[in-house]
């Protein structure tokens, strides 16, 4: 009797599933059979878009090794033609490598101007981090010779935070940047921050090392001269001391 029961309910509970499924179906099978192709055809049209941009990035990356042979090969004029229509048309990361290597041929070329504001445009609207830190770089090297003291802190001291990779020559360009506008005591930090990092490239401790020497040289030019008893020599004439009652009387 139980298993007749059980063999019941199993029909009941099978019947009421087919209607609900039945339901469901009138109600919403439309649209579950519109989801249903749509997966596929949303699956191919991403297979195709990716296919897409991978031979657009290929393409691209064909014409960047191009334009760079014309430069290695002497045709400055072509390269550029070359380059510019991947910076204007090309896939971003390659769009953007041909920006900075414009910047760079104008920077070469004496045209200093136009190279610091491409590279500043590049440190607006570019989208690889690593990339637009590395634009501001170089349009702060391009200043270093003109610009005051606070225009290279407000373009390099966000650089040269222990989290950024371009930070080692961030903090030297700083370094020069404080010793040429008498800033010694910055011109000593930033030289001994890279003193102090185990990451340091060699090439960079190697001028660290020289720069901390001038720095010292520096400020003994600077500091007041001293004999060898200690006291500071000065030129003002010494004061008379006053001569005894005595000797006045006498004379």
């Amino acid at each position: 009797m139980a298993e007749q029961d059980n063999t019941l309910f199993r029909e009941v509970d099978e019947e009421l599933r087919r209607e609900q499924i039945l339901k469901i179906w009138k109600q919403y099978g439309t649209y579950i059979v519109a989801v249903a192709a749509a997966i596929p055809l949303g699956v191919g049209g991403y297979q195709i878009y990716g296919q897409r941009q991978l031979a657009a990035i290929e393409a691209s990356g064909t014409a960047y090794d191009a334009a760079a042979q014309l430069i290695s090969g002497g045709k400055p004029e072509e390269a550029r033609a070359a380059l510019d229509k991947i910076a204007k048309g090309g896939p971003a990361g390659y769009a953007t490598l041909a920006r900075l290597r414009l910047a760079a041929a104008d920077a070469k070329a004496g045209k200093t101007d136009a190279a610091v504001a491409t590279y500043q445009a590049l440190a607006k609207d570019g989208d690889d981090k690593l990339l637009t830190d590395f634009a501001k770089l170089q349009a702060a090297s391009l200043r270093l010779d003109v610009a005051d003291w606070t225009e290279m802190q407000n373009r390099l001291i966000e650089l040269t935070d222990n989290a950024n990779p371009w930070r080692f020559q961030a903090r030297e360009m700083m370094g020069l940047a404080a010793l040429k506008h008498g800033q010694i005591e910055q011109a000593r930090k930033f030289n001994t921050l890279l003193l102090g990092d185990k990451n340091v490239p060699p090439a960079v401790l190697e001028r660290v090392n020289i720069m901390l020497a001038t720095i010292t040289a520096t400020e003994l030019a600077l500091a007041p001269k001293q004999d060898a008893t200690g006291p500071v020599k000065t030129d003002a004439p010494k004061a008379q001391e006053p001569k005894p009652a005595d000797e006045k009387k006498k004379k």
